[in-house]
Order: C-alpha cells, then sequence, then structure tokens
C-alpha cells in the first residue's frame, strides 16, 4: 500500500522561510556529495554493476557522516545533510514539506532553526550511544519536526494520497496518524516484525522524544507564541476539567460559581446524568469557549458567533466572560440573528449588573425588538432604561426615535423628549 501524506490544515500565516532553506539545503548537498556518471555512462564497459549514485568518495563518507565508532562534534550536525539515496532524500524531504511549514510559520526562522538541529543532535547522540555504526540522514531531526508540529497543532487533520488496488485521498486526525503510524507502527512494530534494516530506528525514536519535549517547553516558557489550541494548553484544560468534576461531586455550589463568578445564585441548578455524561458535558464546554476565545483574539466574529450558538446548545445557562458575552452579541447581530442577539445581550445585562457598556446594550436591545422582532412592549422597557443612563445626544436622539415607534405601535402618547 502506498500512502503519500500531501497537506494539513494547520495555518500558515508567516513564510517558512528556514523550512525552504533546509529542504534546499539537504537537496544541492546530495547532488553535490553523489556520483551520478553511471547515470549517464550506463552503456560503457563495465558501468553495469555500479550502483547509481554513490557518495563521492570515501572522504565525505567518513568525514561527514556519524561515525559510531570514533565520533566527532561537528559530525552531529553534517550527518543530517546527508542522503543515501533518491527514495531516502524524497521522503525526508516530503515530510519536512508537509509538516514543517507549519512548525516553522509559528516558531519563526532563528528558533525553528535551533529547534531542527536540536532534534537531529539528540537523536545522532542517542544513536550513537547504543551504536557503533554509522549514521547518515536528516530523518532524526525530521521526526523532531513532526513531533513539534503535533505540540502545536494536536487537533489538525492531514490529508493523504494513497494508491492500494484503487487511488483515492482521505483525511486523518493528525494525532492518529504520527502517534499511531508514524511512531508506533513505523518505528516500533515493523521493526520486530521484519529481518535487518539499514534504518536507524532508534534515531528516529530520539528525534521524536526530542521534538516532543522541546516544543512543550518551548510551550511552556512561552518562547512561541501560545494558543488555545496547542498540546500545553490541552493538558492544562484537561486537569482544569479532572479538578471542577471533582469539586462539583462534592460541592454544587462550584458548579453555579464556576459558571457565573460572582453573580452565583444561592439556588444551584439541578444536574442530571451519569458522571460520565457530566465529564463529557464539561469536556465539550470546555473546548468550545476555547474555540470562542481564540475566535475572537484572531477578530474572527462569525466563527465567535457559530461557537456561541454551539455553547449554548450544550448549556443554555451558561455565560461567557464580560467582554466576551458582548463580543458574541454584537457578531450576531452583525449576521441578523436578531433572536439569538437578543439573548445574548439579556444574559449580558442579567448578569453583569455593572459595566460602562450597559447603556449601549439596553439601546441596542430596544432597537432589536422594536425594528426587527415586533416586541413592542420590551423594546419600551429597554429604552426608557436606556434614557435614563445616557448622556450622548446622539444616542438619546436614536433612544427618543425608537421609543416614539414603540408608543405609537402599543397605541400610547410618545414620551416627551
Amino acid at each position: 500500500m502506498l500512502l503519500i501524506p500531501l497537506r494539513t490544515d494547520s495555518p500558515i500565516r508567516r513564510r517558512p522561510t528556514a523550512n525552504h532553506v533546509l529542504i534546499a539545503l539537504n537537496f544541492l548537498i546530495f547532488l553535490g556529495t553523489h556520483d551520478f556518471s553511471p547515470l549517464f555512462l550506463r552503456n560503457e564497459p563495465g558501468m553495469e554493476e555500479m550502483r547509481h549514485g554513490p557518495l563521492r568518495s570515501d572522504l565525505i563518507e567518513y568525514r561527514l557522516m556519524l561515525n559510531g565508532d570514533n565520533p566527532e562534534l561537528y559530525q552531529l550536525f553534517t550527518y543530517q545533510f546527508l542522503h543515501d539515496g533518491w527514495s531516502h532524500l524524497l521522503g525526508n524531504l516530503l515530510f519536512l514539506w508537509v509538516f514543517g511549514n507549519s512548525v516553522n510559520a509559528k516558531m519563526g526562522q532563528v528558533t525553528y532553526l535551533l529547534f531542527y538541529l536540536s532534534c537531529g543532535v539528540l537523536a545522532g547522540t542517542a544513536y550513537i550511544t547504543i551504536n557503533d555504526a554509522a549514521l547518515l540522514g536528516a530523518s532524526g531531526a525530521i521526526a523532531g519536526v513532526t513531533t513539534g508540529f503535533l505540540v502545536l497543532f494536536p487537533r489538525s487533520r492531514t490529508s493523504f494520497f494513497y494508491w492500494f488496488f484503487v487511488i483515492g485521498y482521505f483525511e486523518l486526525p493528525s494525532m492518529i496518524l504520527i502517534v499511531a503510524k508514524i511512531i508506533v507502527y513505523d518505528n516500533i512494530i515493523e521493526p520486530m516484525l521484519g529481518g535487518w534494516s539499514s534504518v536507524a530506528y532508534s534515531a528516529h525514536i530520539a528525534g521524536y522524544a526530542a521534538g516532543l519535549g522541546i516544543g512543550m517547553l518551548l510551550l511552556w516558557i512561552r518562547a512561541i507564541p501560545r494558543d488555545q489550541f496547542d498540546l500545553v494548553a490541552l493538558w492544562k484544560r484537561a486537569l482544569q476539567r479532572r479538578a471542577f468534576a471533582r469539586a462539583v461531586a462534592t460541592d454544587p455550589m462550584s458548579d453555579v460559581r464556576a459558571r457565573y463568578g460572582r453573580v452565583a445564585r444561592t439556588d444551584p441548578p439541578a444536574r442530571s446524568g451519569s458522571a460520565g455524561e457530566i465529564d463529557l458535558q464539561l469536556d465539550e464546554t470546555m473546548d468550545i469557549r476555547g474555540e470562542i476565545t481564540a475566535a475572537i483574539h484572531a477578530g474572527d466574529r462569525p466563527a465567535a458567533a457559530d461557537g456561541y450558538l454551539r455553547l449554548i446548545e450544550v448549556n443554555p445557562k451558561l455565560v461567557l466572560p464580560r467582554q466576551q458575552q458582548l463580543d458574541v452579541g454584537n457578531a450576531l447581530m452583525g449576521q441578523q440573528k436578531y433572536v439569538e442577539a437578543a439573548e445574548a445581550y439579556e444574559k449580558y445585562l442579567s448578569h453583569y449588573t455593572t459595566g460602562e457598556h450597559r447603556q449601549q446594550v439596553h439601546l441596542m436591545l430596544g432597537v432589536i425588538y422594536a425594528k426587527y422582532l415586533s416586541s413592542y412592549e420590551q423594546a419600551e422597557a429597554h429604552l426608557l432604561r436606556c434614557k435614563e443612563m445616557l448622556s450622548d445626544g446622539q444616542m438619546l436622539d436614536q433612544c427618543n426615535e425608537w421609543l416614539a415607534v414603540a408608543a405609537r405601535e402599543l397605541g400610547r402618547t410618545p414620551p416627551q423628549a
């Protein structure tokens, strides 16, 4: 079965220059260190048995490769740019292209370059501690890039081309691909099933471990940008959910305080369902709230609004932090989802009893109820409350205009400005 990764759905927001340079260097060094004369002299006497593309000289082979029996410090770097043949080179560069571009874009140029070389150095060091044979190839460094990608984008998906009697294309979660297929099967199970191989599995596994450890460390110390979806964030949220579930089990009011903060009511809402169902609901709630936060920070208001609608399907009583609740109300208003926007604004007023934006929210609700929902009594109530709070002349004129509309529809005399 032929299985080739094509691309991932992880974002690339800046040019991955360092990764492109590494790909070019690997390719150019391959061309410079191999003898391709057999390709052109195939019909010459004595050329039939000559292997295509051998390393040019023993000098290159034994000076630049990482020699397990007598290693030199510089060889920990030079071995990473040598390859044995076309399949070795192209296989490595394919994975470097698919996963490295996103990692480079996230880390930046210098950090990514140091990360790449460090993974290769650690992979080579681990290899020569248990092997006397020589080592060449970028596989250890690229293994580190692969798990580095998993640390930064654990929820991404990877697209594949496959050829197994039929030709097709499919997507798979990157977590499943990297952990189950690339790490466990290709480097642990497959070596146990087969015989001798020239593949340096120990270097691969060390590279994976290096990429995972260094990637987590860089996130933890904030040497690279953090977001709601990296592996450290998911791990922290998992710990929070576990602590939250334990707290709720012993103190039901902790659920209310977690949901509503300082405006928590003294009568907690009834909870139903098994512990497993509650945990799943908590997991989904935390995940969606993370998505909303990320969307708001990225300025993606439609995504924030869609996330909020999914959130209230899971838990209709949940209220977001003050500014986020206001942002999703504005986003829903911009999408002309007036019923949902009104509900979001009502929650804001109900749960946040102070704040500089309350008069604007009352005004917005008055306009929504009067103009779009024909709920004139509710419109009048909000507009009268708004009028008491307003000092801005333009907003006051707008408030009086819609108060007159609501009063006229209700058969009342419009109030005096």
